[in-house]
């Protein structure tokens, strides 16, 4: 296991992962004068440069920036701690009085008998969370009558409140995905860690082969994973196929991968590159049964697949229009790869995607795995009847993920009272020869 001197260092142009407790932001440190904002506070990044990933940093107050539809907000800067130390607040704060139950508690909202402005006097003048808990925990009239239960619980939502620690993580897979998908889910279509985690494991991606990804807006998330995949100065190559002008590229640029591997992955516009290989053969007559929507559809298609930012977290922009020589190398990249044929194939798309199957189908090796996502299962139940008649592809299957996190803890292990919904569906089969 390394320590945290061996990681690598954190340079201008970076995107960071900023953890404070349970939550994360994903964050470019793009100049010196970059701030990030977690809550209320706003943080100074500039401390950050040449200090290793995982480092734990203190965020010191600096400047009251007054009042906001957030809240009153303040400027912090960072300052590098040598180590955090997990701590009970509970035995810090040296509390051993509790009461049997609850039932003599009211809420009338005069149990605490610091005023608001009181408390942010407080976080002005005490650089520490325990001591700014410890006044609030010491003007509660009715803390001490609570069940130790209900004082852990108390303590824990104050201590979130006012931590004043983060760490500084590198950009994963799992932890894009899992921003992502709790920023809004509708931006990468649903599709959560275990099943990100199951296509590709069915499509079978290594560091080896070549291999046709067609999405339709999922922020990067799926090319980056594949790109993860496939692993730094490897041989493998991925075409990823579009239906707008531009790619969809922050989740490949926050993984900060070096330039060798983003140049394996081609991304180009699938009107455009089919039209090129047909229109490279003698086949005419195939060329025009490319399967294109009406202009409509593929207005919707280009809408759907533009890159959105939340409010919370603003991405920069992370790609142009493709230059018109760009376009036609990255075009006939990926016609030589599709004349070489495919070792794999994965279509996460919000249109049907049946016509789709049935054109990139024949540009995949036989004996290879194909894999299909959708948010509805009755898209892939009628292409599953389509691919079953036909024989083309084998071993059929149509399968859903459901993930529930537990709480795992003395006497008290339960799932948790609020879990995720259904994150998609994947049909998956082997193409014969």
């Amino acid at each position: 296991m390394t320590t945290i001197e061996e990681q690598p260092k954190i340079k201008l142009g970076d995107y960071i992962i900023i953890q404070r407790q349970k939550y994360t932001k994903l964050q470019k440190f793009g100049h010196l004068d970059a701030t990030a904002m977690l809550g209320k506070d706003q943080l100074e990044l500039k401390a950050l440069l040449d200090q290793p990933y995982g480092a734990t940093f203190k965020m010191c107050p600096k400047e009251d920036l007054g009042k906001s539809h957030r809240g009153r907000q303040r400027l912090n800067t960072l300052e590098l701690c040598s180590e955090l130390e997990m701590r009970n607040i509970r035995e810090v704060l040296g509390i051993s009085q509790s009461g049997e139950d609850n039932r003599h508690i009211k809420d009338d909202g005069d149990s605490q008998a610091l005023k608001p402005e009181d408390i942010e006097q407080l976080r002005d003048e005490c650089s520490e969370s325990t001591k700014i808990i410890e006044k609030i925990v010491e003007n509660s009239k009715t803390f001490h009558s609570k069940t130790e239960y209900s004082q852990e619980k108390y303590l824990k939502k104050k201590e979130k409140k006012y931590f004043e620690f983060v760490q500084i993580r590198q950009p994963t897979i799992r932890l894009i995905t899992e921003i992502y998908y709790r920023q809004d889910a509708e931006k990468v279509m649903g599709i959560r860690v275990d099943t990100l985690s199951q296509l590709i494991s069915y499509s079978g991606i290594s560091a080896f082969g070549n291999y046709l990804l067609y999405e339709s807006g999922s922020n990067g998330l799926l090319p980056a994973a594949f790109l993860n995949s496939m692993g730094a100065n490897t041989e493998a190559l991925l075409v990823h196929m579009h239906p707008g002008n531009v790619p969809q590229k922050q989740a490949v640029l926050a993984l900060n991968l070096p330039e060798e591997q983003l140049n394996r992955c081609i991304s180009v516009n699938i009107y455009s590159v089919l039209r090129e290989f047909y229109q490279g053969t003698s086949d005419t007559t195939k060329e025009s049964e490319v399967a294109e929507p009406s202009t409509k559809k593929q207005k919707l298609s280009e809408e759907e697949s533009a890159p959105e930012e939340t409010q919370d977290e603003k991405l920069p922009e992370t790609s142009t229009k493709p230059t018109p020589q760009k376009w036609r190398i990255e075009n006939q990249r990926a016609v030589d790869l599709i004349h070489a044929k495919f070792d794999s194939l994965v279509i996460a798309s919000k249109e049907h995607p049946s016509n789709l199957v049935k054109e990139l189908l024949p540009f995949v090796k036989p004996s290879r795995p194909v894999v299909i996502f959708s948010l509805s299962k009755e898209i892939l139940m009628e292409l599953y009847v389509e691919l079953k008649t036909g024989s083309k592809v084998t071993n059929l299957h149509l399968t859903s993920n459901w993930l529930r996190m537990y709480q795992i803890l003395p006497n008290r292990t339960h799932p948790e009272v609020n879990m995720q919904a259904n994150s998609g569906y994947l049909l998956t089969g082997y193409t014969l020869g």
